[in-house]
């Protein structure tokens, strides 16, 4: 079992910058992908980052490279998103998911229980 912890979401004006953590726990995550994803009021949840613990390879949506960065702190087992250009689109609540199978847009076993970020026009 792997726990999630996601922290760091908040209020921000369009065009500023919050950076979110995802602790995790439980067990090692060599060969994990883990991701970020996003739920916005009304809609599915998407993808937004994913980076790969034992490379640092790093993926990202569309919507948001450029603007966003997915990192991670092996020492301290925790992957950060780096969130700048922040657009009232952005708003949602962002979740941190953990993969053991390597895959980056599917099939992610653990959760985390979310942090809502909203961005004001």
């Amino acid at each position: 079992q792997v726990q999630l912890v996601e922290s760091g979401g908040g209020l921000v004006q369009a065009g500023g910058s919050l950076r979110l953590s995802c602790g995790a726990s439980g067990r090692s995550l060599s060969s994990y992908v883990m991701g970020w994803f996003r739920q916005a009021p009304g809609k599915e949840r998407e993808f937004v980052a994913a980076v790969s613990w034992t490379t640092g390879r790093t993926y990202y949506a569309d919507s948001v490279k450029g603007r966003f960065t997915i990192s991670r702190d092996n020492a301290k087992n925790t992957v950060y998103l780096q969130m700048n250009s922040l657009r009232p689109e952005d708003t949602a609540v962002y979740y941190c998911a953990a993969n053991p199978r390597g895959s980056v847009y599917l099939d992610y076993n653990y959760w985390g229980q979310g942090t809502q970020v909203t961005v004001s026009s």
